[in-house]
């Protein structure tokens, strides 16, 4: 076993609380680019005439809902990566009494997909559709087999995809649950993210453990920061841990 996998075993081993906080780099393994890559968001606004960051906010979708769930349908729903190898170890390490907490950035339901059981999602689920008037529930399919603008059954309201879009808040419930995770851990583990990531930049504040890993497959100059950096896919990493 590699030394600094072997490392990072015994840390993890005799770690009481571990919590894991997994970003975009997490998705990818999974086989999907984001909508914010540059690459992808370059085709997407040649394709829509519009950026991503423009079409998927809570302003597109009220006043332009046709091409809003056109670009959700397409951008979105129908790029759903499946759950990336490291999603099954990580909820091998939560049988194991290895990982304690699981919060992830993506709406794409990988880590509970994976088997894992405490996620927080920070930013909502895909999975999750919901008429914003009487609260009616849809999957997927429904979305991608309505035509048009998706329209409630119940009270034929606009549904409303159960997702944080940009530029929104994070529910307060929800930020709190995730400081509480990171107050309670003792070994923090970054995967497919950094230190400075917009979403959990706020939250390292209120780590106080005695372990922050980061693992990503590109140095970052915040590695410097953490107290053990493995430069190489998370998923190849967890495998090796032997859990």
């Amino acid at each position: 076993m590699d030394e600094r996998i072997a490392a990072l075993r015994r840390i993890l081993d005799e770690s009481n609380y571990t919590v894991a906080l997994c970003g975009s780099g997490m998705m990818t393994e999974g086989g999907v680019t984001g909508i914010k890559a540059p690459e992808r968001a370059y085709e997407i606004e040649k394709k829509y005439g519009a950026s991503p960051e423009y079409i998927f906010t809570s302003a597109y979708y009220n006043t332009r809902p046709e091409k809003f769930f056109n670009f959700y349908k397409e951008e979105i729903l129908k790029h759903i990566p499946e759950p990336a190898a490291g999603s099954y170890v990580m909820a091998r390490m939560e049988a194991a009494g290895k990982l304690q907490c699981i919060i992830t950035a993506n709406v794409y339901n990988q880590a509970i997909r994976g088997g894992c059981e405490h996620v927080i999602n920070l930013h909502g689920s895909v999975f999750e559709n919901q008429c914003p008037h009487c609260g009616e529930l849809y999957t997927v399919d429904d979305m991608l087999n309505a035509k048009g603008i998706p329209s409630c059954r119940v009270c034929n309201s606009t549904i409303r995809p159960k997702v944080s879009l940009f530029g929104e808040m994070v529910d307060s419930r929800i930020m709190t649950r995730t400081t509480e995770e990171v107050e309670k851990a003792e070994v923090l583990l970054l995967l497919g993210t950094t230190l400075r990531s917009d979403v959990f930049s706020n939250y390292f504040r209120y780590f106080h453990g005695k372990y922050l890993v980061a693992i990503h497959r590109t140095p970052h100059y915040s590695d410097a920061k953490a107290d053990m950096v493995i430069i190489d896919e998370p998923g190849h990493v967890l495998e090796q841990l032997g859990y």
